[in-house]
């Protein structure tokens, strides 16, 4: 609407200078001062209008925003099908993006991640699309084409951190496994493999809907994911329907170990969760 009224202004202001033009020809005076004053005229006026789009097209500062995948949609294939993620990623989450900032509007702008810890107190919208939004940001950086996964393992410091805390990285999958079937994890939600407040052990938890171990109250204790799986039918039900454990099963495929391993390093450091885009 104020765009609409800046422009129904501007286009007033122009008729005005035209007008007033038009009577000034009737008057005694050099031709070439009335068109220098009517081209002066017209070019203030266009200025106006030029300025008034730009001004209408800024975003808030502190709007979050949708980040780019960072490989084709078609890159997960066969493992995650193209269609898949491009409505995963362009409708779904952009929809999380979208009312985040609607939830936020005119509210002192926090981090994304900042804004975890008390999105559950904060109501259901900046708890259902602050999670949602953080949650999609996180889930596309930890992915890679299943070649390039396939050339990724857990570091040093990661691999002790399983061993310790689940016996094997095998046993670590299969207990993620377990935990993300639908009979343990009804409904929407996510899985998440997580470094404790302690940083000394990893801790496998389930979230319902757009939940995440860093809001207070989604879990025993705040903890800080470094890997995370979701499993809202949006992620797989084109190519799984309702096979879900297949689809989890196969997830492994575009694992990026070596951004789980920088996950965990981050975290184990600062004792903090990890930053996303967006």
């Amino acid at each position: 609407m104020k765009f609409t009224a800046s422009l129904l202004a501007a286009a007033l202001a122009l008729n005005q200078v035209q007008a007033w033009s038009s009577l000034s020809m009737k008057v005694d005076g050099p031709a070439s001062s009335r068109r220098a004053f009517f081209s002066q005229g017209a070019a203030a006026t266009a200025a106006a209008v030029a300025g008034t789009v730009v001004v209408a097209n800024q975003k808030p500062a502190n709007a979050y925003e949708l980040p780019d995948l960072p490989y084709p949609f078609e890159a997960l294939e066969p493992y995650i099908d193209a269609p898949t993620m491009k409505i995963h990623h362009d409708k779904h989450h952009a929809t999380y993006v979208a009312n985040i900032n609607k939830a936020t509007e005119g509210k002192p702008a926090v981090s994304l991640l900042e804004l975890q810890a008390n999105a559950i107190e904060a109501g259901a919208a900046v708890r259902n699309n602050g999670g949602g939004h953080y949650n999609h940001a996180f889930f596309w950086q930890e992915m890679a084409p299943a070649d390039a996964a396939s050339k990724t393992g857990p570091s040093p410091q990661l691999q002790a951190l399983i061993d310790s805390s689940f016996g094997s990285l095998d046993e670590m999958k299969k207990q993620f496994e377990a935990r993300a079937a639908p009979g343990a994890l009804f409904g929407s939600g996510w899985v998440w493999i997580c470094v404790n407040q302690a940083g000394d052990a990893l801790k496998l938890v389930g979230t319902p809907n757009q939940d995440n171990p860093l809001m207070k109250g989604a879990a025993d204790e705040i903890m800080f994911p470094i890997l995370g799986l979701d499993v809202w039918e949006h992620a797989y039900y084109l190519k799984y329907q309702n096979r879900r454990p297949e689809y989890v099963s196969n997830w492994w495929n575009v694992v990026n170990w070596d951004k789980v391993s920088e996950n965990c390093a981050y975290v184990v450091e600062n004792h903090a969760g990890v930053p996303v885009q967006g």
